[in-house]
């Protein structure tokens, strides 16, 4: 195995970070991405209809498919006053890089890339792939499902920040939407009408008492209302006829859709199925090769128990590296939705920097870490691979 420098790292890391890729703009942070994969002598580098990217070296094909993924797609800055660093300046400064996507998760994809390139003449016994998603923020686990359709893999690494800690688990996530049908009329005259934000009312009031499960892994299931709209809106001089509110639900392993759904609309007693429909939302968007990414807003939970073979493996091989990791699960949402939660592919999480620094103001990533990181990686490639 090569050996990893830490300036050419940090370079691969640089350009990155100072290309924006809000999602559906990804395009030029590809670009540099398959820039580098073919100068580190990648043997094959392709993007797909959507623009992620998958860089592949090849192996013996007696190994098993390891397949390293974070996404390229980044939260917008929101008012740049509010940064003291150039969002997309990359500056190093008490040895921490800055700037947007540096923790989430620029510095994540960086060292999977680097670290991957140390093995290229290697032979490995299997193939290794490091895929450069889009659209994860939008869409967890869409893209990097479509590239599961075609490319073989045994294990996932997604590279979300873990604070160098190996990730076992996370909970899902559901968009639920709540939506009450009422009758239109002037409000000058309501009694011609039925209120659905009224209809709504009750909904909430009846949902209130749900009780969500929970288990010993990924803890409580979570249902918070994050929006609600009437329809027609603005509703000048007019009783509403529609209200939709959305909620977002974190779930917990073996939670599937229809349960859910189900759940919620069995909790609305006070309302008539004419009155009060329940659904997962959908969702869509443009991506940056002009196709368009469309998705149900469910993204299931998944978790491995401890004592899995392959997670001791990757575990006793991060502290021969010199990295003490934790058994830890994620908070978050994450691409395992995609590669674990749908298809099984057994899937850990490892990455640089901690949870709480994606998507805030400045948004770093410390340099050490980042370093360690593709030491990790390393290590991970390789017992997976033995």
């Amino acid at each position: 195995m090569k050996q990893i420098i830490d300036t050419e790292l940090l370079a691969l890391c640089t350009d990155m970070v100072r290309e924006s890729s809000i999602s559906g703009t990804e395009g030029n942070v590809v670009a540099v991405v398959e820039r580098w994969m073919k100068d580190l002598g990648f043997d094959e580098v392709t993007t797909d209809r959507y623009g992620s990217i998958t860089g592949k070296i090849q192996g013996s094909g007696n190994g098993p498919a390891v397949m390293l993924d974070g996404h390229v797609d980044t939260v917008g800055i929101g008012d740049p006053s509010l940064w003291t660093h150039d969002p997309f300046g990359a500056e190093v400064v008490d040895g921490k890089m800055y700037g947007r996507g540096t923790s989430d998760m620029k510095g994540a994809l960086s060292a999977m890339i680097y670290a991957a390139s140390r093995f290229t003449g290697n032979r490995l016994p299997g193939d290794l792939y490091v895929t450069g998603t889009v659209h994860e923020e939008m869409f967890e686990g869409v893209s990097l499902d479509h590239i599961l359709e075609s490319v073989p893999a045994d294990y996932v690494i997604i590279g979300e920040a873990s604070a160098l800690n190996l990730k076992i688990g996370q909970r899902g996530r559901a968009e639920i939407c709540v939506k009450t049908h009422g009758k239109s009329c002037h409000s000058s005259n309501p009694q011609f009408g039925k209120n659905a934000v009224y209809l709504m009312q009750k909904a909430l009031s009846d949902i209130s008492s749900l009780k969500l499960p929970s288990d010993d892994h990924l803890g409580s299931g979570i249902m918070e209302l994050t929006d609600i709209i009437s329809e027609p809106y603005p509703g000048a001089s007019v009783v509403p006829s529609e209200c939709t509110v959305t909620f977002d639900r974190r779930l917990i392993e073996g939670e599937t859709a229809e349960q859910v759904v189900s759940e919620v609309r069995g909790a609305i007693t006070s309302l008539t199925d004419d009155e009060c429909e329940v659904y997962i939302s959908e969702g869509k968007a443009i991506c940056h090769t002009g196709e368009e990414i469309t998705a149900q807003r469910f993204f299931p939970a998944w978790y491995y128990t401890e004592d899995s073979d392959f997670i001791q493996k990757v575990h006793a091989g991060l502290h021969e590296a010199g990295i003490p990791a934790q058994l830890q699960t994620y908070s978050f949402c994450t691409n395992g939705s995609a590669s674990a939660g749908l298809r099984g592919i057994p899937t850990l999480g490892f990455g640089p920097s901690a949870e709480n620094q994606a998507h805030v103001c400045d948004e770093y990533v410390e340099v050490s870490q980042l370093i360690q990181a593709s030491k990790g990686y390393c290590a991970i490639i390789t017992s997976l691979m033995s």
